[in-house]
């Protein structure tokens, strides 16, 4: 029923559930972008990014409050600590305890990577359709499906073999019935109209080469399908991307604003420290791996969560870095909060306990409040450190004398 509804309805003739269910909406959407803003691939990038993060606003919203209250519950954490020093297993049932109390999720920080990671994964499926570069192994050229393929589609060409590998140009129209586009083996050589609405069809392939992003030193275009060697140090074949520098910078601010004061007692608060550094690394790393459009992409959804966040929360727990605060912090968050200050939530901390029943509430009466101390004074014939009786002879003579 689906494949029916997707090649009739929709005017999608190649459709393979249940990938595409989630891969041809965010392709053809991309696709969409890039036919709108002037055929260019980076451009249509950052609007698709974009309208994604629009769309992803209200539940990331609600998991940045969710940190917010993380934060105001630091010391109610710290008393647990505190009171439980040396039994870690008490400890973590302690924070739990609040946790569950206060409707907080310590785990809530890892929400925004769970989304963006099969984001991540489809985009990077779309870059390599888009792009209409193929490479196989030259021993899966030698195999009959191939050659069957390359009979059927004419408009595969030859690129260039390197290293044992051979890379080809994927048709933009063809037939989308062939059994080697089932099977899996050949599944990116499919005509790229073959993935789309009618009305998005297309006459040429998509440029990935922006005409914006190019270096005014050596004039290298950007190539958003493959690694970024255009603002890059290349060293041994490996590019230090200048876009994935910034994406790691940007990712470090967006970690750090909700990361939790560092605290060596507190596993979570350790767990989290340690991402805060490890992701922005792992970042740079990526950039020079991967397509660079994956990397504009990541730079423009990163910025837009910071901003997201900042608007929510101020600048939360970014400052100091390395025991430096700029002075400008206090003022832009008060901007932020409203008016309210560096901390944008007037309530004091959550209460850790029930009120002592020790505490008498105020009264206004001062004849009542000195009665109810003395009514709460326990009398000295219960006091179990004092004497029940005296010894004889023991009275005091005191007064006695004239």
């Amino acid at each position: 029923m689906i494949s029916i509804l997707a090649a009739g309805f929709f005017g999608i003739e190649h459709f393979s559930p249940p990938w595409d269910v989630i891969y041809l909406p965010l392709f053809n959407l991309l696709v969409l972008a890039y036919r709108l803003i002037f055929s260019d691939f980076a451009l249509a990038i950052i609007v698709f990014t974009v309208a994604i993060r629009t769309v992803l606003a209200p539940l990331f919203a609600a998991q940045i409050r969710q940190q917010k209250e993380m934060q105001r519950m630091q010391p109610l954490i710290r008393e647990v600590q505190r009171k439980h020093k040396g039994n870690s297993q008490k400890i973590q049932q302690e924070q739990m305890a609040l946790y569950r109390e206060h409707g907080v999720n310590p785990l809530g920080g890892c929400l925004p990577l769970a989304v963006q990671m099969p984001i991540l994964i489809i985009l990077y499926q779309v870059l390599i359709r888009a792009s209409n570069v193929v490479t196989i192994s030259v021993q899966q050229t030698k195999d009959q499906a191939f050659i069957a393929l390359q009979r059927a589609l004419p408009e595969i060409k030859e690129i260039v073999t390197s290293g044992g590998q051979v890379t080809f140009h994927a048709p933009v129209s063809g037939p989308c019935n062939l059994p080697q586009f089932d099977s899996g083996a050949f599944t990116h050589f499919l005509p790229l109209n073959c993935q789309l609405l009618d009305p998005l069809h297309l006459s040429a392939g998509i440029k990935t080469t922006s005409a914006w992003l190019m270096n005014p030193l050596t004039g290298v275009h950007l190539d958003l399908a493959q690694p970024d060697h255009a603002f890059a140090l290349v060293i041994g074949g490996f590019g230090l991307s200048l876009l994935a520098v910034i994406a790691g910078i940007l990712q470090f601010v967006q970690v750090k604003m909700t990361a939790p004061p560092s605290n060596p007692d507190d596993a979570t608060s350790s767990a989290t420290s340690t991402m805060t550094y490890l992701f922005p690394l792992l970042t740079v790393f990526w950039g020079g791996i991967f397509a660079s459009g994956l990397i504009l992409y990541w730079v423009v959804y990163t910025a837009y969560l910071v901003v997201h966040q900042f608007l929510i929360m101020g600048w939360g727990n970014l400052f100091p870095i390395l025991g430096w605060s700029p002075g400008w912090v206090s003022s832009a968050s008060r901007i932020a909060a409203g008016g309210r200050g560096a901390n944008p939530d007037p309530r004091p901390p959550p209460s850790s306990g029930p009120r002592r029943a020790a505490d008498p509430p105020a009264s206004p009466n001062p004849a009542q409040s000195a009665q109810g101390q003395r009514a709460a004074t326990p009398q000295r014939a219960t006091n179990p450190q004092r004497p029940a009786e005296r010894r004889p002879g023991g009275k005091k003579k005191r007064g006695r004398r004239r």
